[in-house]
């Protein structure tokens, strides 16, 4: 089983860093999610503070059927959009993460929005464990 933060859902990696992020951009279109940005959070920690943390990109994706979902449940869930998979590396080291959405929106008491963060969820953890 992958170790899980209180927030997150997350995997080491056997494959090198490039080969992970390619890897997750095709498992979130196969899954029906659509990399709606990119960050390469390394390299702009680096331009603007200096600071080296190892390679570290975010694809904020989202899944139009669900997020539509999700929105006629909850008007303001955007508020919590996107779905972010963060690639990462440090010490040679590659890990693939993910939101929990069932933690995330689960401040918000609403059954719908839970059956909908449930399915995402699923979801988002099958694409880090195919990684």
């Amino acid at each position: 089983m992958a170790p899980k933060t209180a927030y997150g859902y997350k995997r080491a990696l056997s494959i090198p860093f490039t080969e992970a992020l390619d890897k997750a951009r095709t498992e979130l279109q196969a899954n029906g999610f659509g990399v709606l940005c990119e960050i390469d959070v390394a390299a702009k920690l680096k331009e603007k503070v200096g600071a080296n943390i190892g390679r570290y990109v975010i694809l904020g994706a989202c899944n139009p059927p669900l997020a539509y979902r999700a929105i006629c449940a909850e008007r303001d869930i955007g508020l919590m959009f996107p779905c972010n998979i963060v690639i990462s590396e440090k010490d040679s080291k590659v890990t693939a993460s993910c939101i929990l959405p069932t933690t995330a929106m689960g401040m918000i008491d609403n059954p719908k929005l839970r059956e909908v963060a449930a399915e995402v969820e699923v979801q988002l953890k099958t694409i880090i464990d195919k990684l």
